[in-house]
């Protein structure tokens, strides 16, 4: 079941925003969103919190500006997803502009796991590295950091993810999300927190005379990388991550992109012109994301830093290829774990944990996030690790953070889980195999007593219905030309439609004529092939279709029920 609910709209916050100068139709979409001025939506680079109120920032500056005047060398320690990758290449194009000696390592994850090891700080001790600094990556690695103190090796952390009960003993933390960081937004990705870092380094050796007689690096340069990883990493799009998406978009459609951005674009067959979060979020973060899950993540990095396109360009091909064969995988663990979803009753149950014998970890991930969206249950997916061992990837619904869950399991079960971490959406851990069962009971016990019931039932927030005169391409241009994305919706409407046509494309989608008012609208619903009764209402977004250079307007039905009592 499918409940579809109307966004309250603040209607002083409403007027406000269209006495401010916003168009009508945005200053709704604004106010429901929880925006009550003009500077809320002020996307400049002025807007951008400072440098200064993220903790560890400027100790981090000055640490590694110390290590650029000694030459020290430096070398990142990446995650090997979207985020981490982007993360890594604003590392190191920002490092070596300013003069570092910088270069990285990014772990394959079946043979290291993640985060900083001290299997991985051994490895990297054979480059002889001055400083270790982890991107996207960190906050967890006590042993890790305790490996590389002991190999006097420095370690800078910087991180988004949330701490546990212990934080390592690291020279410097940087991590929004760490006891005592008053900075306002905590859901930066990595790479963001990452390109704050790099401000306060710019600015430390601007007041050293660094750049006395030349060009300081212009490191909003960069921000095409952070909208990347930023939109990807599905973290929450606040005030300072809309600047930071906003500010990389533009570079992206001005064609001011790093050359392996434009060789993504190219791979993925999308126009960077008319780029939006879609295309980051859904055509370059999985193309990214392949090498991470089938391989490991340099192929992706080499890709972001390498200034020569057509190096640049083969790479992304690679990455393409990579990513349609992550499909293939995926689509039979998909159909493996619908099989056993056939089998559970889901009424029943408040959460999934799904295992195959053979299964692909890099994969695993995607197919929870699949499942949990067919089933809407909290979904965790398993494949085999080391030997007794499985890897979990678990993806939550709204109303459950999936950390704080499997927190609990841990805290009522010492040991079942060998290790954890995450956050409110997504998760990763760690079990035994002869554990399984018992973890499925935990975790089911767990978030029957943290979700609210009625969280477990599928819901589409909309904005209400759209008068007939708006549906055009000059509000369908409005919204496109905003940054929409967690937390931060893309516009969604309700409405009651005749459906005049319906037929079926490549046996899967549903192509519709839906009339409103008298005008009829093309519409198409996607992965649907039942068909519709005479009388629906829909949920849909207003979308742009061009074909053969002829723009036009298009509904993309996101859920379609009966209206009216029709059948």
């Amino acid at each position: 079941m499918t409940r579809i609910l109307k966004r309250p709209i603040p209607l002083r916050s409403c007027e406000m925003l269209t006495q401010q100068g916003i168009h009508p139709l945005l200053a709704r979409l604004y106010a429901a969103r929880g925006v009550q001025d003009r500077s809320q939506i002020d996307y400049s680079l002025k807007a951008l919190l400072a440098p200064e109120t993220l903790s560890g920032a400027h100790d981090a500056a000055v640490m590694l500006a110390d290590a650029i005047e000694a030459d020290a060398r430096l070398l990142i320690v990446a995650d090997y997803d979207c985020d981490g990758a982007t993360a890594c290449a604003v590392g190191i194009r920002a490092l070596r502009a300013m003069g570092a000696q910088v270069s990285y390592l990014v772990p394959n994850r079946f043979e290291y796991g993640y985060g900083l090891t001290p299997e991985i700080v051994d490895l990297a001790a054979h480059a002889e590295p001055d400083i270790i600094i982890t991107v996207d990556n960190g906050i967890a690695s006590v042993d890790g950091v305790a490996r590389a103190n002991e190999l006097g090796i420095s370690v800078l952390v910087t991180d988004h993810h949330l701490p546990g009960d212990e934080l390592p003993a690291a020279d410097v933390i940087v991590n929004p999300n760490q006891p005592g960081c008053t900075f306002p937004s905590k859901a930066i990705a990595g790479c963001g927190v990452m390109f704050y870092v790099m401000l306060a380094l710019r600015a430390e050796l601007r007041s050293r005379g660094a750049f006395a007689g030349k060009d300081e690096p212009n490191l909003g340069n960069l921000l095409d990388l952070v909208a990347l990883g930023t939109v990807a990493d599905v973290v929450k799009l606040d005030h300072n991550n809309r600047v930071l998406v906003t500010q990389g978009m533009q570079r992206i459609r001005a064609d001011r992109m790093v050359p392996g951005l434009r060789a993504l674009f190219a791979a993925a067959a999308r126009e960077p012109e008319r780029a939006n979060a879609f295309d980051l979020g859904f055509a370059l973060g999985p193309r990214l994301n392949a090498a991470g899950r089938l391989s490991d993540m340099s192929l992706g990095i080499e890709c972001l830093i390498t200034d020569d396109f057509a190096r640049a360009m083969s790479l992304a091909q690679q990455l393409d290829t990579m990513n349609r064969e992550r499909r293939e995988i995926e689509q039979g663990m998909q159909e493996e774990a619908e099989a056993q979803l056939a089998g559970i009753d889901v009424g029943e149950s408040k959460s999934l944990a799904l295992f195959h014998p053979d299964w692909h970890q890099g994969v695993i991930g995607i197919v929870a996030s699949r499942i949990k969206e067919r089933a809407h249950r909290p979904t965790i997916a398993f494949a085999r690790g080391a030997e007794g061992e499985l890897k979990g990837s678990g993806r939550s619904i709204p109303g459950l953070h999936l950390r704080d869950a499997l927190d609990l399991v841990s805290k009522r079960e010492p040991g079942l889980l060998i290790r954890f971490g995450g956050h409110a959406m997504a998760a990763g851990l760690t079990v035994r195999e002869d554990d399984l069962e018992r973890f499925r009971t935990q975790f089911e016990q767990a978030v029957t007593e943290m979700v609210e019931p009625s969280a477990l039932t599928r819901t589409i927030e909309t904005d209400g219905a759209l008068e007939a005169s708006l549906m055009n391409l000059n509000a369908a241009a409005l919204m496109e030309a905003e940054t929409w994305g967690q937390g931060f919706p893309q516009p969604v409407f309700s409405d009651c439609f005749e459906v005049r046509n319906q037929r079926l494309l490549k046996d899967k989608h549903l192509k519709l004529a839906l009339v409103k008012d008298g005008t009829a609208f093309d519409a198409i619903w996607f992965n649907r092939a039942e068909p519709l009764p005479a009388r629906v209402t829909a949920a849909y977004r207003l979308d742009i279709n061009e074909y053969q250079g002829v723009r036009r307007v298009q509904l993309m039905v996101e859920h379609a029920e009966a209206a009216d009592g029709s059948r």
